[in-house]
């Protein structure tokens, strides 16, 4: 752990916009608190980070981060519990993944003490932010992009890692209808499905409209060799029980390591729930919901935790997925969300007070 000789550098806002804030109608991520964390890599290291007022940065329009789309990123939520203390969830797991993703795309990697210290005094200076509503939390967004300047198709010599938050309501309301995706691929082997990279996203928006204009709210990927096996849904993980058993895809060069995944892996194997992780084949899923045995699908990310599918198009044909009592949905999500704020014992050690 490379280690911050003075103390992170805050300069603080003139002015709040706090008070202008309705924390009882928060749309996900569309309203941003006063500071941000910034930290500059040039000549060759990581320079001091500070966090300064929330607003807008100046780039050149060389900039790589515009012609060559190194930029990666992470979601991480705070939240506070009955007693005002500040607690994340599984932090050194996201900073370990922002790694992961800048090595693949050849951004240097950021030493763990500017990314937990920077955060940490981001947080206290922005506590007042963290709202404390049920289903409410801080967005934390950290990300990483070329700043560097110059038209040679290379990797830049500079760099801007930045975090900024967002108080922010639930992610998703209700189901989410989605359409399995027989044609575009999210991302191909050797690739860099496995980082959480801006241009990742970039390239599902289309598919994902074109679905959205056919009805549904999401695509369900499917490998690009064949699109014979489910992989991910939309920006999440997917799960999907059949009968009894909790089925995920198995992580790869292609699908997210997603870190909520992991926990509902862990938290359903201590629940009693038999889980495979194996590929999953669309024939299987499809079989299920004709014969009745596909009890649930569900995505799970940072974002909505999870996010229950209450049915899936494929090949032109529609398929309901039937309301059950006691959902594995509903009792996983509960058991997360109530070690993430505090409400439950965390027997796994996720629970970090800041």
């Amino acid at each position: 752990m490379d280690t911050l000789t003075n103390n992170i550098e805050v300069v603080k806002t003139k002015s709040s916009k706090i008070e202008e804030v309705d924390f009882d109608n928060l749309t996900f991520g569309q309203t941003f608190s006063d500071h941000m964390l910034v930290c500059d890599y040039k000549d060759g290291k990581w320079q001091a980070p500070k966090v300064v007022p929330y607003g807008p940065i100046s780039l050149d329009p060389s900039a790589k981060i515009f012609h060559y789309g190194q930029s990666v990123f992470e979601g991480m939520k705070a939240y506070k519990d009955k007693d005002d203390n500040i607690l994340l969830f599984r932090p050194l797991d996201n900073f370990k993944r922002l790694n992961i993703s800048s090595k693949r795309l050849a951004i240097p990697e950021l030493p763990e003490a500017y990314f937990m210290e920077g955060l940490k005094t981001l947080l206290k200076v922005d506590s007042a932010w963290i709202p404390k509503k049920e289903g409410s939390s801080l967005y934390i967004r950290p990300f990483v992009f070329a700043s560097g300047e110059g038209f040679h198709a290379s990797p830049a010599d500079e760099y801007k890692f930045i975090i900024s938050t967002a108080p922010s309501g639930s992610y998703f309301a209700g189901k989410i209808k989605v359409l399995i995706e027989e044609k575009y691929s999210r991302s191909a082997d050797g690739g860099v499905g496995f980082a959480k990279a801006g241009g990742n996203y970039a390239g599902q928006f289309y598919p994902t409209q074109l679905a959205i204009d056919r009805g549904y709210q999401q695509v369900v990927w499917t490998d690009a060799t064949t699109h014979e096996y489910i992989e991910e849904a939309g920006a999440m993980n997917v799960f999907v029980r059949i009968n009894d058993t909790l089925l995920t895809a198995p992580v790869s060069d292609r699908i997210l390591d997603g870190i909520t995944r992991k926990s509902i892996i862990e938290l359903a194997k201590s629940e009693g729930i038999p889980v495979e992780v194996r590929k999953i084949s669309v024939t299987e899923v499809v079989e299920a919901a004709k014969n009745g045995t596909l009890k649930e699908m569900f995505g799970a990310g940072t974002a909505a935790v999870i996010s229950p599918i209450s049915g899936f198009g494929y090949k032109n044909e529609d398929y309901d997925i039937p309301e059950i009592e006691q959902p594995y949905a509903d009792t996983l999500k509960k058991r997360i969300t109530d070690i993430q704020t505090n409400k439950s014992e965390d027997p796994f050690g996720w629970r970090y007070k800041v």
